[in-house]
This record gives structure tokens, sequence and C-alpha cells, in this order.
């Protein structure tokens, strides 16, 4: 796991300006804090920063062929490069180092661009080819590692994190006003935009190459599979190859140099990549799990039973809310934007964590996606089925008069029906992206401005939907694979990498992403019960307490903080002088839900939490303000 950075001049007479150069290098320290390196020739410069996983000794970069024809960055793991490496010494390629970043050298001497095509892993990286004088751009299929770039009159600038691109000094941070209607709505922005104007993403499963002839042209090089394709199967045929797939996936994973541990919720996921890992390797594995004092955000009691049925070498912090706050600021730093989810909070604590006794870490992220594990799918299929059927023998007016109706029942009633088949259009628009809205459409147009409002905040997700294949459940997972989960993987990244930890994530190896993608949905949720399949393949392996166990998803007590203890930080970050004076919002509608969330006759604890962080955000990177700083207003509040 690395931090790469780089700079093209398009004026092919003007010298890269190394000064630019190694700042964005350096502020990548946290990503690579065991070594650095930098290459400039004329108008192109590549930086790195490293933190040493395999080839310790011999994988510094920037890295070169022996003809010294191509450079590149690189950051990330390419998991079959043990194979790779044989067939391509039977090639007659000559390797002057272990390293995988040598690997993607050599094949891109024989296939170019297309080199991709034969990596399995995450990565990306950066190759300067000096006889074609191209810049080619490479991201992984999932999006496991991040990659930025942004286009100025002179400049191509690319970086592993925006802060990288923003201190060349060559752009400039302004708010991409745009985004804030998906990022209401969906808490993440899907597609290429950033929350920096100018600033944009290499979506995943892309490359990007320039020339000074050809300019900046994209191709995307791999698509999810067609979703239900697989011919019939017994459930137990289907478990038995899913288990073989996982297993295959878990062991490539573990290639590495140095130690290796586990983050251990106690959930379903990374109970059973425990299970499956604990025989391959040769000592107790290192678990390590995150939990808060209050019982709504505690899971650790099912972490110990993980750890305990694998005997595990098993640690553990619980943060309070005062810690989660203090260190915020500097967190939403590390992320670059905004932080969607509150998550990502602790998931920075157990990194620190873990960095005191490994460098890399395996993570369970992605099974929800590829499961169906998340309740909004099974509510969403539910309604869809429901309603065809209620559509079909209701007349449109008695329907109507339904509707109406629920809008006029008590609260509780009304939130549950009004999330129903019977206030609810058909369509995916409507059942699935507006009804999971945090701020749904009413919500939207009461505290956007007229510019805003007009703007689609389900855009991308509809283009996504509409290009997928399948029923309902399949055409939903494809989506969340291709934006929901590129935010939560970001967020898994940057929040690991803050701590110097490589994350890895066995349930997206493509090739296993491939197979499950086309099993047919019902082996995926079977009437009420998620991740059917998964649930068979690993029955053996998962404590039966945690095999049942309801779903909590990484539970953080917001709410009940901000209502609470913390509402301080709501007078602050959403409703004080200096976040409406920005004027983005309709001050007397942030007011009012404020007020109704501290009196509890309505939770909007996500609410201000997008809009508080959405604050915070800006007097970092807008305002310049120093992540230290930025709670001592808080701090007066608290103390007056």
């Amino acid at each position: 796991m690395c931090g790469i950075a780089g700079i093209i001049n398009f004026d092919p007479d003007q010298p890269i300006d190394l000064e630019r150069l190694r700042r964005m290098r350096d502020v990548l320290r946290h990503r690579g804090p065991d070594g650095e390196g930098l290459w400039a020739e004329g108008p192109v410069g590549l930086a790195h920063r490293r933190l040493s996983i395999v080839d310790i000794a011999g994988g510094a970069q920037p890295m070169t062929t022996g003809d010294e024809n191509a450079w590149i960055v690189f950051n990330g793991e390419i998991y079959n490069h043990p194979e790779l490496k044989r067939e391509l010494e039977g090639r007659r390629h000559q390797y002057r180092t272990r390293s995988d970043t040598e690997t993607i050298l050599h094949i891109y001497k024989d296939a170019g661009e297309a080199c991709v095509g034969q990596l399995r892993g995450m990565f990306a990286f950066a190759l300067w080819d000096r006889r074609r004088q191209q810049l080619l751009l490479g991201r992984d299929r999932l999006g496991i590692k991040p990659l930025y770039y942004a286009v100025t009159d002179h400049h191509l600038l690319f970086a592993s994190e925006i802060k990288a691109i923003l201190a060349s000094g060559y752009i400039y941070p302004v708010l991409n006003e745009k985004v804030v209607p998906e990022y209401l709505a969906s808490a993440f922005v899907s597609g290429p935009e950033t929350f920096f104007r100018g600033i944009r993403k290499l979506l995943p499963a892309h490359t990007l190459t320039w020339s000074r002839e050809g300019g900046i042209r994209q191709r995307r090089y791999w698509q999810l599979p067609e979703g239900s394709t697989q011919p019939p199967q017994s459930l137990r045929a289907q478990s038995e190859e899913l288990r073989a797939c996982l297993s295959d996936a878990v062991r490539s994973h573990l290639m590495s140099d140095v130690p290796i541990g586990l983050f251990l919720s106690g959930g379903i996921d990374s109970t059973g990549l425990a299970g499956l890992m604990a025989p391959m390797v040769k000592e107790p594995i290192k678990t390590f799990s995150v939990g808060f004092p209050e019982r709504e955000g505690n899971e650790l009691n099912y972490a110990r039973l993980a750890a305990r049925s694998i005997g595990a070498d098993h640690r553990e912090v619980v943060i309070t809310g005062e810690d989660f706050f203090r260190e915020l600021p500097r967190l939403i730093w590390h992320e670059d934007e905004p932080i969607a989810f509150p998550s990502s909070v602790p998931l920075y604590f157990v990194s620190e964590l873990a960095r005191e006794h490994v460098k890399v870490v395996l993570t369970g992220e992605g099974a929800d996606e590829l499961f169906c594990g998340y309740n909004r799918y099974r509510v969403t299929a539910w309604n869809e089925r429901l309603g065809t059927a209620y559509a079909r023998v209701i007349p449109a007016f008695a329907r109507e008069a339904v509707s109406r109706a629920v809008t006029r029942l008590p609260w509780p009633a009304r939130r549950y029906l009004g999330r129903t088949f019977l206030t609810l259009s058909p369509g995916p628009r409507s059942l699935f992206f507006e009804n999971f809205a945090f701020f749904g459409e009413r919500a939207r147009a009461g505290i956007l401005n007229d510019a805003l409002r007009a703007r689609d905040p389900f855009d991308e997700l509809m283009r996504c939907y509409n290009q997928g294949s399948g029923g309902i459940l399949d055409r939903m997972t494809q989506t969340d694979l291709q934006t929901y989960l590129v935010e939560l993987l970001m967020k898994q990244d940057q929040m690991s990498m803050a701590a110097s930890v490589e994350s890895r994530v066995p349930f997206l190896d493509h090739k296993f992403v491939e197979y499950v993608v086309s099993l047919p949905a019902e082996s995926k949720l079977r009437g009420w019960q998620t991740k059917f399949v998964l649930r068979e393949a690993l029955r053996d392996v998962i404590p039966p307490a945690i095999l049942t166990r309801r779903k909590m998803g990484f539970p953080v007590p917001v709410g009940s903080w901000l209502k609470n203890e913390f509402a301080s930080m709501v007078d602050e970050f959403v409703t004080g002088t200096r976040a409406s004076a920005r004027a983005l919002f309709d001050e007397h509608f942030v007011r009012k839900i404020a007020a109704e969330h501290r009196s509890g006759r309505a939770p909007h604890g996500t609410r201000l939490w997008l809009l508080m962080n959405l604050e915070i955000w800006q007097r970092i990177f807008l305002d310049g303000e120093d992540t230290a700083s930025i709670m001592n207003p808080l701090q007066r509040r608290r103390a007056a």
C-alpha cells in the first residue's frame, strides 16, 4: 500500500517544478512512512510514498524497466504476481526484484494498455512510456484503490488523494455545488465528480491515457457479468463452489512479507473470513475490533465469540463520544470529502490499534452488496412484488385515497406506511433510491435553493441501474457495486491508510465477484433471509449465534450524541452563524430539523450529521482552517 502522485506539463519545454512535486508526495506521508521516491524528466514527474509489504528490500519506486523506457508508480497488491512472474520469466523477461510492481512493467512491455486485464488484485498506478511519450493511469475493477486527477490549462495532475493534487498549488479548492443534492440524498457522490470543482475520480475498471497528439482518452476494460446466469444447481452444489472460490480468494490475499491481521466485527462476513483464514496460517490470527460504551453501538460480545471460535489473538478498542468528535476534523482531512458514514471514525481507531501489531488487515467489505445483505434490498423487492399485485387489483382512485389517508396518520404509522407500496410510485427511482434517501424529495425541496433543487440526485444511480441486467435484486446490487460500494472502499482506504495500515478485501477478488453476480438472486435472498448461500457455504466455520443474529451494520450512536451531550455540535456546525452565512441551505428548514431532533419529535441524526460534516469540510478545505482548531468554538460553547 502506497501513495502516488504526478504532474504532466502540457508544454514540452517546461520542466517539472520539483518543489511542487515534493509537496504532493509528502502530504501523502501517512500512506507510505517506509520510503519515498521521485523521478522527473523534462515535463513529466512521478512521486511515490511507500508502505513496504512485498519485497521490502527491492521494491522502491518510481521503478523502471531495464532499458528505462517505462517508469511506474503503483499503489496496491497484485495477488497473481507469483503466477505472472513465473510465466513472464518463461518468456525470457528478466526480473531485478521480487516486487509485483515490476510485474506490471513487464506485462506492459508485452501488452501495452491492455496489461490491466491480466492483473488480479487491487491497484492504482501511473506509467510513463518514454518512447511513446504517453501516460497510462489504471484503476482496479471494483475501485478498491483510489485515484484522482485534474486537468488545468497547462497541467495534468493525479494522486492517490485529493489533498496531494491541491498541494501542487496548480488548482485551488472550490466547492463543486452540483454534487450537494446527491450528497444529501445518498450521503455520497457517485460517478466521476468530487466535492472539489475540477478534480475527478478515475472510475473503477477504467484506464486513462494522455499524449500530446491524442489528448486524454478513457476506456472501460471490465464489466460486471450479467446477473442470474448460472445454470440451475442444487443449493449444496452452489455453496460448495462458493466456498472453494472464496477460499481461493482468501488464500491469495495472504501474500505478504509482513504480518497480516483481520478486522473482526462479529458479523457473518468477517467471521467467515476468520474461519477460512485460520487454517491457512501458522500462528493464531491477530484480530481487531472496535465498539462504543453505549449498548446501541456495541457488537464486541459477538466479536469476542468469533475470536474464541478460531483461537485468535484478539484485541479491541472502545471509543467514547469525546474520542469520536475530537478526531473528526482530522479524519475529514484524511478522507478529503465530508465523511458520509459515521462508521469511518471507528474504522480509524481500530486501524490505529491494528498498526501496533500488523501492517496488513483483511476486511469483509463487499459481501453485503454481493449477497443482498442490506435490509433495503428485501424491502424494495417486497414493495415491488406486493405493489404490482396491488396496482393490478385496486383501481387508481382507490389507491390515491389510501395514499392520502396514510399522510394523515400519526407519526409512527405515517413513517412506516409512507415507505411502502401504499404511497410509493412503482419503479426503482421511487421504491429504491428515493425511499431510502436521507433527505427525500420534500426535504430537498425545503432545504435547497432553486438551482440545486433542479438537479437530479439519482442521475448516475439510475444510469447504472438501467444498464444492469436480470431482475430487480440483480440490478440493485449491481448498481451498489458500482456506486455505493466505491464510497465504502474509499472510506476503508483513507481511514486505514491514515494509520498506515493496508486493508484487503477478499470478497472483492474480481473472479469471486464474477461468480457471485452470476448466481440466481434467490440464492442470495430467500424469503426474508439475506446472504442465504453464503450462510450455507460458511455454516461450519461461523458460530450459530452469529450465523442467526440480526444485522447491525457497524452502528454508531451519533443520533443520540447530537440530541444530548454533543448537541452543541449542531449549534456550532449546523445552525451556527458561519454555516448559515454560506447560504447553501434554507436556514428555517435547517433550524426546524435541528429543533425536532433535540426535542425528540422526529429523528434527524443522519441529516444533521451530513450537514455538520459538510460545514467542517468547508472550514478545513475552503477556509484553510487548521484541523486542530476546528473544535475550539465547540469547546467554548461546552464550557459556557
